[in-house]
């Protein structure tokens, strides 16, 4: 394979997540190697590459989850880099996981309503003296919780135990709940891996109104078709850095990225 690694295409217009050098090691093994990127606010960028390349470490980078070895994260040119993965998401950072989290003892009702921001209901002296002010916003937060799980078809399963769901009803509630923060860029990570064809399509057609909305996001995906037709553009990861970033028909014709993510296969 070619040893010449484009990187991502940087100065857009108005970005709403930028990294800039990061880097992270596991002992000898360099997992994110001087990866900087943007991402255009009102996009759905897709990110790709084989296993290994780097993807799920940059996304545990950039929400927090792992502290970086060098680099910066900034979100509407604010750095938050040293912030912990609340305040990222008060940013307006927010990502979902491959396999989503289960809740134990709660119903999708309460998993909803962990989801979102600071609430007033966290502190002992607003239940003492603001009372009224917490009982509106919980009521609030449930409101939103409710047209939530409507909009996603879901809110059949409002008073399930979270813990009854398939694989596939957990990712469109870990979806909803992402949205209770109203986050400006929402980071996905394979959202349809172990979903049946119906799903993943009823997914992609959230993602798209959502984007029509105004919705940014960023997602890894190993569903070649789905990504393809879901996202422009689209940055690939190879051995921990940006081998190139393109509409999905240059990524799809570029030689390069036949052999490191299709193995040789063709476009």
């Amino acid at each position: 394979m070619s040893d010449t690694y484009e990187g991502a295409a940087l100065g857009k217009d108005d970005v709403v997540l930028r990294t800039n050098g990061l880097e992270k090691a596991f002992g000898g093994l360099v997992a994110t190697d001087d990866v900087s990127i943007e991402v255009e606010r009102g996009t759905i960028t897709g990110m790709i590459g084989p296993n290994g390349a780097g993807k799920s470490t940059l996304f545990n980078l950039i929400s927090g989850f792992y502290d970086e070895d060098a680099g910066h994260v900034f979100v509407n040119g604010e750095e938050v880099t040293d912030m912990p993965t609340h305040e990222r998401a008060n940013a307006g950072l927010v990502r979902t996981f491959q396999t989503p989290r289960r809740l134990e003892g709660m119903s999708v009702r309460e998993a909803m309503l962990v989801g979102a921001g600071s609430q007033l209901g966290e502190s002992i002296i607003p239940l003492f003296f603001r009372g009224s002010d917490v009982t509106q916003q919980e009521r609030e937060n449930l409101e939103r919780a409710e047209e939530l799980l409507e909009r996603f078809e879901i809110s059949h399963l409002i008073d399930q135990p979270s813990t009854d769901l398939s694989g596939g009803q957990m990712k469109l509630v870990e979806l909803a709940r992402a949205f209770t923060t109203d986050p400006d860029i929402l980071l996905l990570d394979e959202p349809v891996a172990g979903v049946n064809p119906t799903l993943a399509n009823d997914i992609k057609r959230f993602i798209r109104e959502l984007n029509e909305e105004g919705q940014t996001f960023l997602i890894i995906e190993h569903d070649m078709p789905f990504i393809m037709d879901l996202a422009d553009p689209i940055i690939v990861l190879d051995q921990g850095r940006v081998l190139m970033e393109g509409t999905p028909e240059e990524v799809r014709n570029d030689e390069r990225v036949i052999e490191a993510y299709l193995g040789g296969a063709g476009p």
